[in-house]
Protein backbone atom coordinates (compact mmCIF):
# COMPACT_ATOMS: atom_id res chain seq x y z
CA UNK A 1 0.00 0.00 0.00
CA UNK A 2 1.46 3.43 -0.97
CA UNK A 3 1.09 6.18 1.51
CA UNK A 4 0.24 8.80 0.86
CA UNK A 5 1.92 12.43 1.61
CA UNK A 6 -0.56 12.86 4.67
CA UNK A 7 0.07 9.61 6.54
CA UNK A 8 3.87 10.32 5.68
CA UNK A 9 3.76 13.29 7.63
CA UNK A 10 1.72 11.76 10.59
CA UNK A 11 4.61 9.29 10.82
CA UNK A 12 7.38 11.79 10.83
CA UNK A 13 5.72 13.91 13.22
CA UNK A 14 5.27 11.04 15.34
CA UNK A 15 9.29 10.80 14.55
CA UNK A 16 9.78 14.40 16.09
CA UNK A 17 7.53 13.73 18.96
CA UNK A 18 9.83 11.39 20.44
CA UNK A 19 13.23 13.74 19.15
CA UNK A 20 12.10 16.53 20.79
CA UNK A 21 11.11 14.81 23.68
CA UNK A 22 14.70 12.87 24.04
CA UNK A 23 16.19 16.05 23.26
CA UNK A 24 14.97 19.39 23.83
CA UNK A 25 16.85 21.73 21.51
CA UNK A 26 15.39 20.20 18.58
CA UNK A 27 12.38 22.07 19.09
CA UNK A 28 14.51 25.54 18.46
CA UNK A 29 16.03 23.84 15.65
CA UNK A 30 13.06 22.53 14.04
CA UNK A 31 11.73 26.36 14.53
CA UNK A 32 14.15 27.85 12.33
CA UNK A 33 14.23 25.73 9.62
CA UNK A 34 9.95 26.22 8.96
CA UNK A 35 10.77 29.65 9.16
CA UNK A 36 13.01 29.02 6.20
CA UNK A 37 10.91 26.70 4.55
CA UNK A 38 7.61 28.53 4.48
CA UNK A 39 9.77 31.72 3.99
CA UNK A 40 10.53 30.35 1.00
CA UNK A 41 7.66 28.31 -0.83
CA UNK A 42 5.89 31.82 0.29
CA UNK A 43 8.76 33.88 -2.01
CA UNK A 44 8.80 31.10 -4.67
CA UNK A 45 4.56 30.21 -5.00
CA UNK A 46 3.46 31.87 -8.24
CA UNK A 47 0.56 34.46 -7.96
CA UNK A 48 -2.02 31.72 -8.41
CA UNK A 49 -1.05 29.78 -5.47
CA UNK A 50 0.44 32.80 -3.39
CA UNK A 51 -2.55 32.69 -1.30
CA UNK A 52 -3.12 28.71 -0.87
CA UNK A 53 0.96 28.97 0.63
CA UNK A 54 0.41 31.60 2.89
CA UNK A 55 -2.24 29.89 4.07
CA UNK A 56 -1.09 26.21 4.56
CA UNK A 57 2.29 28.48 6.17
CA UNK A 58 0.37 29.98 8.59
CA UNK A 59 -1.86 26.79 9.28
CA UNK A 60 0.74 24.62 10.31
CA UNK A 61 2.70 27.13 12.86
CA UNK A 62 -1.13 27.41 14.38
CA UNK A 63 -1.35 23.39 14.99
CA UNK A 64 2.94 23.70 16.37
CA UNK A 65 2.74 26.62 18.59
CA UNK A 66 1.78 24.77 21.44
CA UNK A 67 4.44 22.25 21.01
CA UNK A 68 6.79 24.58 20.65
CA UNK A 69 6.16 26.71 23.53
CA UNK A 70 6.09 23.70 25.68
CA UNK A 71 9.31 22.92 24.82
CA UNK A 72 10.59 26.07 24.35
CA UNK A 73 11.25 25.95 21.15
CA UNK A 74 10.59 29.70 19.91
CA UNK A 75 12.89 32.73 20.12
CA UNK A 76 10.17 34.51 22.28
CA UNK A 77 6.67 33.72 23.54
CA UNK A 78 4.89 35.50 20.85
CA UNK A 79 6.64 33.94 17.85
CA UNK A 80 4.21 32.34 16.31
CA UNK A 81 1.84 35.64 16.20
CA UNK A 82 4.64 37.47 14.80
CA UNK A 83 5.16 34.79 12.16
CA UNK A 84 1.55 34.58 10.99
CA UNK A 85 1.88 38.47 10.45
CA UNK A 86 5.12 38.17 8.55
CA UNK A 87 3.88 35.55 6.11
CA UNK A 88 -0.01 37.29 5.87
CA UNK A 89 1.97 40.80 5.20
CA UNK A 90 3.92 38.87 2.10
CA UNK A 91 0.72 38.06 0.73
CA UNK A 92 -0.32 41.29 0.78
CA UNK A 93 2.37 42.45 -0.58
CA UNK A 94 1.90 40.42 -3.94
CA UNK A 95 -1.74 39.93 -3.65
CA UNK A 96 -2.67 42.90 -2.01
CA UNK A 97 -6.59 42.72 -0.11
CA UNK A 98 -10.00 43.26 -1.37
CA UNK A 99 -11.60 47.47 -0.89
CA UNK A 100 -13.76 46.23 1.55
CA UNK A 101 -11.27 44.62 3.99
CA UNK A 102 -10.64 48.32 5.16
CA UNK A 103 -13.37 47.77 7.98
CA UNK A 104 -10.44 45.80 9.23
CA UNK A 105 -8.00 48.45 8.80
CA UNK A 106 -10.21 50.38 10.64
CA UNK A 107 -9.70 47.91 13.87
CA UNK A 108 -6.48 47.72 13.83
CA UNK A 109 -6.32 51.65 13.92
CA UNK A 110 -8.89 51.76 17.16
CA UNK A 111 -6.33 49.69 19.13
CA UNK A 112 -3.77 52.26 18.59
CA UNK A 113 -5.12 54.69 21.45
CA UNK A 114 -4.36 52.27 24.26
CA UNK A 115 -1.20 52.54 23.26
CA UNK A 116 -0.80 55.64 23.92
CA UNK A 117 -2.47 55.52 27.44
CA UNK A 118 -0.53 52.70 28.24
CA UNK A 119 2.82 54.18 27.71
CA UNK A 120 1.73 57.31 29.71
CA UNK A 121 -0.11 55.43 32.64
CA UNK A 122 1.92 52.27 33.11
CA UNK A 123 3.87 51.83 36.52
CA UNK A 124 7.87 51.76 36.53
CA UNK A 125 7.44 48.19 37.68
CA UNK A 126 5.61 47.45 34.46
CA UNK A 127 7.37 45.99 31.05
CA UNK A 128 5.89 47.85 28.71
CA UNK A 129 6.79 46.23 25.40
CA UNK A 130 6.24 43.24 26.98
CA UNK A 131 2.75 44.18 28.24
CA UNK A 132 2.06 45.59 24.98
CA UNK A 133 3.35 42.76 23.18
CA UNK A 134 1.15 40.10 25.03
CA UNK A 135 -2.05 41.79 24.85
CA UNK A 136 -2.13 43.38 21.58
CA UNK A 137 0.09 40.29 19.40
CA UNK A 138 -3.19 38.31 18.99
CA UNK A 139 -5.60 41.21 18.34
CA UNK A 140 -3.28 42.82 15.50
CA UNK A 141 -2.84 39.25 14.30
CA UNK A 142 -6.12 38.76 13.89
CA UNK A 143 -6.33 41.89 11.99
CA UNK A 144 -3.66 41.40 9.59
CA UNK A 145 -5.11 37.97 8.95
CA UNK A 146 -8.94 39.06 8.33
CA UNK A 147 -7.89 41.79 6.07
CA UNK A 148 -5.63 39.21 4.46
CA UNK A 149 -8.31 36.30 4.45
CA UNK A 150 -11.43 38.80 3.47
CA UNK A 151 -13.69 37.96 0.52
CA UNK A 152 -10.52 35.95 -0.99
CA UNK A 153 -11.41 32.73 -3.06
CA UNK A 154 -9.77 29.05 -2.41
CA UNK A 155 -10.84 26.17 -3.64
CA UNK A 156 -12.97 23.24 -2.18
CA UNK A 157 -9.50 20.73 -1.93
CA UNK A 158 -7.17 23.75 -0.77
CA UNK A 159 -9.17 24.08 2.45
CA UNK A 160 -8.87 20.57 3.09
CA UNK A 161 -5.12 20.77 2.51
CA UNK A 162 -4.92 24.15 5.14
CA UNK A 163 -6.75 22.25 7.20
CA UNK A 164 -4.53 18.88 7.31
CA UNK A 165 -1.65 21.36 7.72
CA UNK A 166 -3.23 22.66 10.67
CA UNK A 167 -4.01 18.77 12.40
CA UNK A 168 -0.31 16.97 11.72
CA UNK A 169 1.74 18.97 13.98
CA UNK A 170 -1.02 18.14 16.30
CA UNK A 171 -0.06 14.99 16.36
CA UNK A 172 3.85 15.22 17.84
CA UNK A 173 2.19 17.36 20.58
CA UNK A 174 -0.44 14.41 21.15
CA UNK A 175 2.50 11.55 21.15
CA UNK A 176 4.83 14.16 23.36
CA UNK A 177 2.20 13.92 25.70
CA UNK A 178 1.87 10.36 26.44
CA UNK A 179 5.66 10.07 27.04
CA UNK A 180 5.48 13.04 28.69
CA UNK A 181 2.69 11.62 31.22
CA UNK A 182 2.98 7.59 31.16
CA UNK A 183 1.77 6.77 34.43
CA UNK A 184 -1.64 9.02 34.60
CA UNK A 185 -2.21 7.64 38.16
CA UNK A 186 0.26 9.46 39.74
CA UNK A 187 -0.89 12.89 37.94
CA UNK A 188 -4.39 12.60 38.19
CA UNK A 189 -5.74 13.79 42.08
CA UNK A 190 -8.45 15.83 41.41
CA UNK A 191 -10.83 17.64 38.94
CA UNK A 192 -8.86 20.71 38.79
CA UNK A 193 -6.96 21.60 35.36
CA UNK A 194 -3.96 19.37 35.32
CA UNK A 195 -0.56 20.76 34.01
CA UNK A 196 1.19 16.89 34.24
CA UNK A 197 -1.31 15.86 31.98
CA UNK A 198 -0.65 19.14 29.19
CA UNK A 199 3.32 18.32 28.80
CA UNK A 200 3.51 20.69 31.82
CA UNK A 201 2.17 23.51 29.69
CA UNK A 202 -1.25 25.65 30.28
CA UNK A 203 -3.88 22.77 30.18
CA UNK A 204 -6.51 25.14 28.84
CA UNK A 205 -3.95 26.38 25.62
CA UNK A 206 -3.40 22.33 25.33
CA UNK A 207 -6.92 21.49 25.22
CA UNK A 208 -7.67 24.67 22.95
CA UNK A 209 -5.19 23.55 19.65
CA UNK A 210 -6.60 19.63 20.34
CA UNK A 211 -10.38 21.00 20.02
CA UNK A 212 -9.65 21.88 16.64
CA UNK A 213 -7.77 18.74 15.52
CA UNK A 214 -11.15 16.93 16.90
CA UNK A 215 -12.97 18.93 14.55
CA UNK A 216 -10.92 19.00 11.90
CA UNK A 217 -10.42 15.02 12.23
CA UNK A 218 -14.01 14.99 12.84
CA UNK A 219 -15.97 16.76 9.44
CA UNK A 220 -12.39 14.60 7.59
CA UNK A 221 -14.80 11.59 8.83
CA UNK A 222 -18.00 12.80 7.68
CA UNK A 223 -17.07 13.57 4.56
CA UNK A 224 -14.70 11.41 3.44
CA UNK A 225 -15.33 8.84 0.94
CA UNK A 226 -12.14 6.67 1.39
CA UNK A 227 -11.61 3.43 2.15
CA UNK A 228 -12.36 2.01 5.34
CA UNK A 229 -8.91 1.80 6.84
CA UNK A 230 -7.74 5.42 6.27
CA UNK A 231 -11.21 6.52 7.84
CA UNK A 232 -10.51 4.16 10.87
CA UNK A 233 -7.14 5.53 11.11
CA UNK A 234 -8.44 9.33 11.05
CA UNK A 235 -11.15 7.96 13.43
CA UNK A 236 -8.47 6.24 16.07
CA UNK A 237 -6.46 9.44 15.62
CA UNK A 238 -9.48 11.57 16.29
CA UNK A 239 -10.14 9.36 19.39
CA UNK A 240 -6.62 10.23 20.72
CA UNK A 241 -6.67 13.27 20.31
CA UNK A 242 -10.40 13.56 22.15
CA UNK A 243 -8.96 11.03 24.75
CA UNK A 244 -5.60 13.92 25.51
CA UNK A 245 -8.09 16.92 25.27
CA UNK A 246 -10.35 15.38 28.15
CA UNK A 247 -7.64 14.47 30.69
CA UNK A 248 -6.18 17.89 30.52
CA UNK A 249 -9.38 18.80 32.77
CA UNK A 250 -9.64 21.91 30.54
CA UNK A 251 -13.21 22.04 29.60
CA UNK A 252 -13.28 24.96 27.10
CA UNK A 253 -11.44 23.43 24.43
CA UNK A 254 -13.70 20.42 24.45
CA UNK A 255 -16.85 22.00 24.63
CA UNK A 256 -15.78 24.10 21.75
CA UNK A 257 -15.10 21.29 19.90
CA UNK A 258 -18.12 19.65 20.26
CA UNK A 259 -20.32 22.78 19.45
CA UNK A 260 -18.30 23.42 16.22
CA UNK A 261 -19.06 19.74 14.87
CA UNK A 262 -22.70 20.06 15.98
CA UNK A 263 -22.89 23.41 13.95
CA UNK A 264 -21.10 21.77 10.84
CA UNK A 265 -22.93 18.75 10.99
CA UNK A 266 -26.19 20.37 10.97
CA UNK A 267 -25.27 22.70 8.33
CA UNK A 268 -23.72 19.88 6.09
CA UNK A 269 -27.08 17.84 6.77
CA UNK A 270 -28.69 20.37 5.23
CA UNK A 271 -27.17 20.82 2.07
CA UNK A 272 -26.61 17.37 1.03
CA UNK A 273 -28.63 15.15 -1.24
CA UNK A 274 -30.90 11.62 0.56
CA UNK A 275 -27.93 9.75 -0.49
CA UNK A 276 -25.36 11.47 1.35
CA UNK A 277 -27.72 11.55 4.88
CA UNK A 278 -27.94 8.35 4.93
CA UNK A 279 -24.29 7.71 5.10
CA UNK A 280 -24.04 10.63 7.04
CA UNK A 281 -26.48 9.39 9.90
CA UNK A 282 -24.20 6.15 9.88
CA UNK A 283 -20.89 7.96 10.15
CA UNK A 284 -22.75 9.48 12.80
CA UNK A 285 -23.54 6.74 14.91
CA UNK A 286 -20.12 5.42 14.41
CA UNK A 287 -18.71 8.34 15.50
CA UNK A 288 -21.02 8.74 18.56
CA UNK A 289 -20.00 5.35 19.55
CA UNK A 290 -16.72 5.46 19.46
CA UNK A 291 -16.95 8.85 21.20
CA UNK A 292 -18.63 7.37 24.04
CA UNK A 293 -16.08 4.29 24.58
CA UNK A 294 -13.48 7.30 24.74
CA UNK A 295 -15.40 9.03 27.06
CA UNK A 296 -15.77 5.21 29.21
CA UNK A 297 -11.74 4.96 29.01
CA UNK A 298 -11.20 8.42 30.21
CA UNK A 299 -13.02 8.30 33.40
CA UNK A 300 -11.71 4.47 33.91
CA UNK A 301 -8.15 6.04 33.60
CA UNK A 302 -9.12 9.20 35.65
CA UNK A 303 -10.81 7.07 38.31
CA UNK A 304 -14.02 8.97 37.83
CA UNK A 305 -12.67 12.56 38.18
CA UNK A 306 -13.32 13.31 34.22
CA UNK A 307 -17.03 12.89 34.93
CA UNK A 308 -16.82 15.29 38.30
CA UNK A 309 -14.67 17.32 36.19
CA UNK A 310 -17.89 18.39 33.42
CA UNK A 311 -20.34 18.22 36.28
CA UNK A 312 -18.56 20.95 38.18
CA UNK A 313 -17.73 18.73 40.96
CA UNK A 314 -14.18 18.82 43.41
CA UNK A 315 -12.44 15.42 43.87
CA UNK A 316 -14.90 14.96 46.93
CA UNK A 317 -17.83 14.75 44.45
CA UNK A 318 -19.60 18.39 45.81
CA UNK A 319 -20.73 20.75 43.53
CA UNK A 320 -18.61 23.67 43.11
CA UNK A 321 -20.23 27.32 43.65
CA UNK A 322 -18.18 29.20 40.59
CA UNK A 323 -18.76 26.86 37.46
CA UNK A 324 -15.77 29.57 35.53
CA UNK A 325 -13.55 28.81 38.35
CA UNK A 326 -13.23 32.51 38.82
CA UNK A 327 -13.12 33.92 35.49
CA UNK A 328 -16.47 35.98 36.42
CA UNK A 329 -14.55 37.59 39.16
CA UNK A 330 -12.03 38.73 36.30
CA UNK A 331 -14.67 40.05 33.81
CA UNK A 332 -16.56 41.90 36.63
CA UNK A 333 -12.72 43.67 37.50
CA UNK A 334 -12.60 44.74 33.97
CA UNK A 335 -15.83 45.69 32.94
CA UNK A 336 -15.50 47.62 36.45
CA UNK A 337 -12.24 49.31 34.93
CA UNK A 338 -14.56 50.36 32.17
CA UNK A 339 -16.88 52.00 33.64
CA UNK A 340 -14.61 54.20 35.51
CA UNK A 341 -12.34 55.00 32.52
CA UNK A 342 -15.22 54.36 29.53
CA UNK A 343 -13.85 56.45 26.75
CA UNK A 344 -10.33 55.76 26.16
CA UNK A 345 -9.53 53.01 28.58
CA UNK A 346 -6.95 52.12 31.21
CA UNK A 347 -4.32 51.44 28.59
CA UNK A 348 -2.89 48.35 26.88
CA UNK A 349 -1.60 45.85 29.26
CA UNK A 350 -3.22 47.76 32.18
CA UNK A 351 -5.20 45.27 33.43
CA UNK A 352 -2.64 43.04 34.75
CA UNK A 353 -1.24 45.65 36.98
CA UNK A 354 -4.42 47.58 38.14
CA UNK A 355 -5.53 43.92 39.26
CA UNK A 356 -2.49 43.40 41.05
CA UNK A 357 -2.43 46.43 42.89
CA UNK A 358 -6.10 46.89 44.12
CA UNK A 359 -6.59 42.91 45.12
CA UNK A 360 -2.99 41.72 45.17
CA UNK A 361 -3.53 38.94 42.40
CA UNK A 362 -1.89 38.99 39.37
CA UNK A 363 -3.60 37.53 37.06
CA UNK A 364 -4.08 37.41 33.33
CA UNK A 365 -7.10 37.99 31.37
CA UNK A 366 -9.31 35.06 30.36
CA UNK A 367 -11.82 36.67 28.27
CA UNK A 368 -10.71 38.96 25.30
CA UNK A 369 -14.18 40.62 25.16
CA UNK A 370 -14.25 42.36 28.53
CA UNK A 371 -10.28 42.79 28.38
CA UNK A 372 -10.23 45.12 25.08
CA UNK A 373 -13.34 47.06 26.24
CA UNK A 374 -11.36 47.19 29.92
CA UNK A 375 -8.06 48.35 28.21
CA UNK A 376 -9.51 50.85 25.04
CA UNK A 377 -13.00 51.87 26.10
CA UNK A 378 -15.65 52.53 23.22
CA UNK A 379 -12.61 52.56 20.61
CA UNK A 380 -12.45 48.87 22.25
CA UNK A 381 -16.14 48.78 21.49
CA UNK A 382 -16.25 49.74 17.81
CA UNK A 383 -13.47 47.20 17.87
CA UNK A 384 -15.15 44.04 18.79
CA UNK A 385 -18.38 44.98 17.22
CA UNK A 386 -16.92 45.04 13.73
CA UNK A 387 -15.33 41.48 14.74
CA UNK A 388 -18.84 40.24 15.75
CA UNK A 389 -20.59 41.84 13.17
CA UNK A 390 -18.47 42.10 9.66
CA UNK A 391 -17.96 38.23 9.45
CA UNK A 392 -22.06 38.04 9.83
CA UNK A 393 -22.88 40.66 7.50
CA UNK A 394 -19.98 38.57 4.62
CA UNK A 395 -22.62 35.56 5.55
CA UNK A 396 -25.36 37.26 4.65
CA UNK A 397 -23.87 37.81 0.85
CA UNK A 398 -22.00 34.61 0.09
CA UNK A 399 -22.87 31.22 1.91
CA UNK A 400 -19.95 29.57 0.04
CA UNK A 401 -18.04 28.90 3.08
CA UNK A 402 -19.23 25.34 4.47
CA UNK A 403 -17.02 25.87 7.68
CA UNK A 404 -18.30 29.13 8.20
CA UNK A 405 -20.29 28.85 11.53
CA UNK A 406 -17.59 26.15 13.28
CA UNK A 407 -14.82 28.93 12.64
CA UNK A 408 -16.51 31.50 13.66
CA UNK A 409 -17.96 29.99 16.62
CA UNK A 410 -14.25 28.68 17.66
CA UNK A 411 -12.98 31.92 17.77
CA UNK A 412 -16.00 33.71 19.62
CA UNK A 413 -15.98 30.73 22.26
CA UNK A 414 -12.04 30.48 23.26
CA UNK A 415 -11.90 33.96 23.37
CA UNK A 416 -14.45 33.82 26.16
CA UNK A 417 -12.30 31.60 28.13
CA UNK A 418 -9.02 31.37 26.80
CA UNK A 419 -8.27 35.24 25.16
CA UNK A 420 -6.05 35.10 22.56
CA UNK A 421 -2.76 33.98 24.34
CA UNK A 422 -2.32 31.74 21.12
CA UNK A 423 -2.60 32.81 17.30
CA UNK A 424 -5.41 29.64 16.48
CA UNK A 425 -8.27 31.97 17.09
CA UNK A 426 -7.08 34.70 15.22
CA UNK A 427 -6.30 32.54 12.05
CA UNK A 428 -9.47 30.73 12.46
CA UNK A 429 -11.55 33.93 12.78
CA UNK A 430 -9.56 34.71 8.87
CA UNK A 431 -10.99 30.90 7.75
CA UNK A 432 -14.34 32.23 7.93
CA UNK A 433 -13.72 35.10 6.07
CA UNK A 434 -12.38 33.48 2.91
CA UNK A 435 -14.84 32.22 -0.26
CA UNK A 436 -14.70 28.51 -0.84
CA UNK A 437 -15.02 27.83 -4.78
CA UNK A 438 -16.07 24.24 -5.04
CA UNK A 439 -14.60 22.41 -8.41
CA UNK A 440 -17.76 21.69 -10.22
CA UNK A 441 -20.87 23.98 -8.78
CA UNK A 442 -21.71 26.65 -6.28
CA UNK A 443 -22.08 24.63 -2.60
CA UNK A 444 -25.95 25.38 -2.67
CA UNK A 445 -26.18 23.02 -5.23
CA UNK A 446 -26.95 19.67 -3.33
CA UNK A 447 -25.50 17.16 -5.91
CA UNK A 448 -22.23 18.64 -5.25
CA UNK A 449 -21.70 18.34 -1.32
CA UNK A 450 -22.68 14.66 -1.97
CA UNK A 451 -19.60 14.38 -4.43
CA UNK A 452 -17.61 15.96 -2.43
Amino acid sequence: MKLSLYYKLLIFHIVLAVGVFVFKPLALAYFLFIIVFFTYKILMASKGYKTFYVLVSCAYLVGIEVFLRMNGGTVSYEAIKYLVILFTVLGLISNSFSNKALIYVLYVLLLIPGIFVAVADLGFETDIRKAIAFNLSGPICLGITAIFCYKRTITYGQIKIILLALVVPLVSMTVYLFLYTPDLQEAITGTESNFATSGGFGPNQVATVLGIGIFVLATRFFMSKEGFLYRFIDLLLLGILTYRALITFSRGGVITAVAMILFFLGFYYLKVNIKTKFRLKFSLFLFLAFVAFIWIYSSIQTGGFIEKRYANQDAAGREKEDVTTGRTDLIAFEFNEFIDNPFLGIGVGKVKEERLNETGVEAASHNEMSRIVAEHGLFGIFAFLILLIAPLVLRLKNKSNLFFYSFYLFWLLTINHSAMRIAAPAFIYGLCLLNIRYETTPIHRKSVIAKG
